[in-house]
C-alpha cells in the first residue's frame, strides 16, 4: 500500500498557543506525531507548516516539512498547495493527519488509505465508529454521518441522524437496541488530483448552516468512502490538560 501523509501544524491557536512546539517528553508535539505517523505504511510522511519555526524543529528532527502560503482560508486548501510542491500524480492518495495527535493509531491511517486504493470511485475518505450513549447522539459536538450500503457516506450533521420516529416517541434517554449511529472521527484521505478540484468548488448551503467543511464534497456530487473503526480514537490535544494527559502517557512510555 503507498500514500502520503501530510500533517499541516500552525502555530496560531487560541487555546494553546504554540501547540505544535509544546514539549512531550523531549520533543515537540509535531515530532511525536511524525513518529507515530511513520508507524503506518505511508511511503512519504511531511509536516505542512507556515511558520519557520516548526519547519527548523521538524528538520532539526530529521523529518521533512514544507513551508506554506499563510493565507489559506482551510487546511483542505493547504493541501492543496501541498500536493503541487510535492508534485503528486492526480491518483495518489494523501492521507491528511492532524498534528496535535501524537497518539493516533497507525492502522486507523492506513485504515482511511486503504478504502482510496480499493475503490477508484471514491474522491475521499475518512472514519467513524458506533455512539453508544444517547448523550453523544443529541450532542451537537458530536457530528453524526450516515452510510449507504457501500459504506459511502450519505450525509454529515450535528444533529441526532439517524432518527429513531418510533423508539424516540416513549423514551428519549437511551437509545434503541437496533439503532446504530456513527460518530465522525475527523481524519480523512483524498486523491491529490480532487485536493486540486477543491480548490475550485464554491462553498455550499449545508456546509454552512452546520459548519461542517466535509458537506462541500457531498453537497456537489463527490463519494466519500468511510471506514467503521471498533474504538474511538485517543483524543488530540486542545487544551493545556490535553497536552498534560499525552505528557503524562508518555512519560510511562518505556
Amino acid at each position: 500500500m503507498s500514500f502520503v501523509a501530510l500533517i499541516p501544524a500552525r502555530l496560531k491557536s487560541t487555546r494553546l498557543p504554540n501547540k505544535p512546539l509544546a514539549d512531550i517528553g523531549g520533543k515537540p508535539m509535531v515530532v511525536r506525531v511524525i513518529e507515530q505517523v511513520l508507524k503506518s505504511s505511508a511511503s512519504l510522511v511531511c509536516v505542512a507548516t507556515d511558520d519557520e519555526q516548526i519547519k527548523a524543529a521538524v528538520e532539526a528532527a530529521g523529518y521533512r516539512a514544507i513551508l506554506t502560503r499563510d493565507d489559506h482560508p482551510s487546511g483542505t486548501d493547504r493541501l492543496a498547495e501541498m500536493v503541487d510542491l510535492l508534485g503528486l500524480s492526480d491518483d495518489a492518495v494523501v492521507v491528511n493527519v492532524q498534528g496535535d495527535e501524537p497518539l493516533i493509531d497507525p492502522s486507523l491511517i492506513d485504515a482511511v488509505a486503504a478504502k482510496l486504493i480499493e475503490d477508484a470511485s471514491l474522491a475521499m475518505s475518512t472514519a467513524c465508529h458506533t455512539i453508544d450513549n444517547a448523550a453523544d447522539f443529541a450532542n451537537p459536538n458530536v457530528v453524526k454521518v450516515v452510510l449507504d450500503a457501500k459504506q459511502r457516506a450519505m450525509y454529515f450533521s450535528r444533529a441526532p441522524i439517524p432518527w429513531p420516529r418510533d423508539a424516540f416517541m416513549h423514551d428519549r434517554s437511551v437509545l434503541p437496541p437496533d439503532l446504530m449511529p456513527l460518530r465522525h472521527i475527523g481524519i480523512y484521505g483524498y486523491r491529490a488530483g480532487f485536493l486540486r478540484t477543491y480548490r475550485e468548488l464554491s462553498p455550499s448551503y449545508i456546509e454552512s448552516i452546520e459548519a461542517l467543511e466535509q458537506l462541500r464534497v457531498l453537497w456537489h456530487g463527490y463519494a466519500i468512502g468511510v471506514h467503521i473503526t471498533a474504538h474511538a480514537p485517543v483524543a488530540g490535544v486542545d487544551t493545556p490538560e490535553d497536552l498534560a494527559r499525552v505528557r503524562n502517557v508518555f512519560s510511562q512510555l518505556p
